[in-house]
């Protein structure tokens, strides 16, 4: 997959709604509700998602972070933000991790790294370079913000102030 793909599908070509603007535009209230029979908030899932740009970029970064013994670890015990505040900077880490993403996307010529495995849980079998990481997460992030899409219709928030399809 080309970089440019890899962009596009961060910032809302093709089949995808720009990631940012699936989360702009949400009151902390509305991010911290739980819809009857959904298993989480927007809140929780998006804190979720940081957890892990922020631990693939680390490891894009030459670092080696704990891999969770239990997946509970990436995902907030709260369903809500305590305050505004808090789902202020989960949105801003989000679009600055988003940010870091595209960065390191549009570089070809890097794309193609290898980057070492540090968790037997890292499975070998989704590749080694900086082009399957960053693909692997892409692929990550449109799940959940599938999920995410689709709390904010139950909620009656979609489409976001920005647009996207609404069938």
């Amino acid at each position: 997959m080309s970089d440019s793909v890899l962009v596009q599908l961060t910032h809302g070509k093709g089949a995808h709604t720009d990631a940012s603007a699936c989360v702009e535009g949400l009151s902390a209230e509305t991010a911290g509700a739980v819809p009857a029979g959904a298993p989480n908030s927007i809140f929780q899932i998006v804190f979720h998602i940081n957890y892990w740009i922020d631990y693939e970029l680390q490891r894009l970064a030459g670092g080696s972070p704990a891999y969770p013994e239990h997946a509970a670890e990436s995902w907030p015990a709260q369903a809500a933000p305590r305050d505004a505040a808090e789902w202020t900077a989960t949105v801003e880490r989000f679009k600055a991790l988003l940010r870091e993403m595209t960065r390191l996307g549009r570089h070809s010529a890097g794309l193609g790294r290898s980057v070492v495995v540090t968790s037997l849980a890292d499975h070998a079998n989704m590749g080694k370079t900086v082009g399957d990481v960053l693909i692997q997460t892409v692929v990550h992030n449109s799940y959940h913000l599938g999920q995410v899409a689709l709390l904010r219709r139950m909620l009656g928030a979609w489409p976001p102030a920005t647009g996207s399809d609404t069938w």
